[in-house]
This record gives structure tokens, sequence and C-alpha cells, in this order.
């Protein structure tokens, strides 16, 4: 049993590897994998209700409340009007994960689509999409909505990623739209693994959340690993670069 077991999830190894050698598509969570941060928990520290809301955070990560549910309750309690938005996306610009922006050039460098796809919201996470050259009409998120005052007055319950199983009907648009034969979803949490991607490799560089670490068929704490994986594939075929890991880049992302 135990052989038989370690062989299966040998070949699922292999075959994700091989299928991120090909892939005609990549999707990237947002919180704790693109970014080192889950950006609500930190505009609910900005608003002074943190500890509450890290608590919803680890129920919803964890299975145990549908997302919906999860979103308002959060958003109830941080009650984030336009300008504090304002002021938190300026002051608490968001962190990159080491190596994120090296392995998102060479996918651009390989003309492969990137997108972003979060339950994250739009003001928050566009910046980084620019910042890493992904076109905001290639980011899957949420949007906040405001009364004329400035006020919160809830979230768009249109946006695909609004709701439980979010980030799966992302992912199936895209396949239907663009014809996607390989599409990878990379990122740290349950919901980006039940996405029904044709490949998913889960992310442990900022945290590790151990139901992904135990089924993911391929698990990486470094997105180096993958850059490496596409850059040996390449060696026979482009020319000399200078390593990724002798880079410099700022992690910082400015807001507009």
């Amino acid at each position: 049993m135990t052989k038989g077991l370690s062989e299966s999830n040998t070949n699922q190894h292999d075959q994700i590897r091989q299928l991120w050698l090909t892939a005609d598509c990549v999707c990237f969570d947002v919180d704790s994998t693109v970014c080192v941060d889950e950006a609500i928990d930190e505009l609910a520290k900005f608003q002074q209700v943190g500890a509450l809301v890290e608590a919803i955070t680890r129920n919803a990560m964890g299975g145990n409340m549908s997302f919906r549910t999860a979103l308002q309750a959060r958003l109830n309690l941080i009650q984030p009007t336009r300008q504090r938005l304002e002021q938190f996306v300026k002051n608490h610009p968001s962190k990159l994960t080491d190596g994120i922006a090296e392995l998102i050039a060479l996918l651009h460098e390989r003309n492969i689509p990137v997108y972003l796809i979060t339950g994250g919201f739009h003001s928050i996470v566009d910046p980084v999409a620019k910042s890493l050259n992904i076109p905001l009409t290639n980011v899957f998120a949420n949007q906040l909505l405001f009364n004329e005052d400035g006020s919160y007055a809830g979230f768009d319950e249109e946006e695909m990623t609004s709701d439980s199983g979010g980030k799966g009907r992302a992912i199936e648009y895209l396949k239907a739209k663009f014809g996607y034969q390989r599409l990878i979803m990379i990122g740290d949490g349950a919901t980006d693994m039940e996405a029904n991607a044709d490949g998913f490799i889960g992310f442990g560089g900022n945290v590790v959340r151990e139901l992904v670490r135990d089924n993911a068929p391929w698990f990486v704490n470094s997105f180096y690993v993958l850059t490496d994986e596409l850059r040996n594939n390449l060696l026979s075929t482009v020319p000399h670069r200078r390593s990724f890991h002798e880079r410099k880049y700022s992690t910082e992302i400015e807001a507009n």
C-alpha cells in the first residue's frame, strides 16, 4: 500500500513538472503567494481590528465557512471607507514575495499569459499587477463599493471571486474563452488547489498550509525552484543570461 501511494505521488509530481514546462497559461493567487502578507489582515490591523479578522481568515482558509460569509464578516468589522483605503494603499504598499518578479518576467519572455486570481480587492491588487507588467484585464479580484460620502457600502457580488468556488469559475472562463489546455494554478491555499486547473503547484514560501503541502502534486517553498526549472529547460535554446539570483529588485509596490 505504502509503495503504491509513493509511486502514485512520484508520478503526479513528474506529471506536474512536465506540465509546468509546457504550460500555456499560469495563474497566481496573490495573498501569501505573489505578495508576502494577507492584504485583508493588514487592512484590518490598519483599522485596529486585526485579531478579530485574522481569526475569521484562518477559519476561511481552513474551509470552515464559505468565502462570501467570511468576506462579509471581515469587511463588516473593518468598515473600510474610501479615504481610509486610499491611505492604506499609500502608506502600506504590498511587498512582493522573493523571486516572483523574476518568475513572471521569464513567463512573459516566453509569451505565456499570466493572470492574478484572488479573493482580494482591485484597489490593492491592481498596483501589484502593474508593477509586474500584468494587464489589469488579467486580474480577477473583488470590487469594494462605497456610498457617496465615501463610507463602506459592501462589495460587488457579481465578481467571480466573491464567493466559494470563484477561482474555479475564473479558470473555467479563461479556458472557455482562450482555449488554454495546460493551465497552471499556483497558490498557498485550499481554494487554489480546488480551482480545477490542469495542474496545481502549492506554494509555501510565506505560510505553509498543511492541507496544501500534503495534497499538492508539487509543493515548493521558493519561486526560484520554478524559475530554475524553466531556465534549465531553456539552456540549450536561449542565450546565456545573468542568473536571476544575482538580480536585485525592489519589493514594495508604489500606490497610484
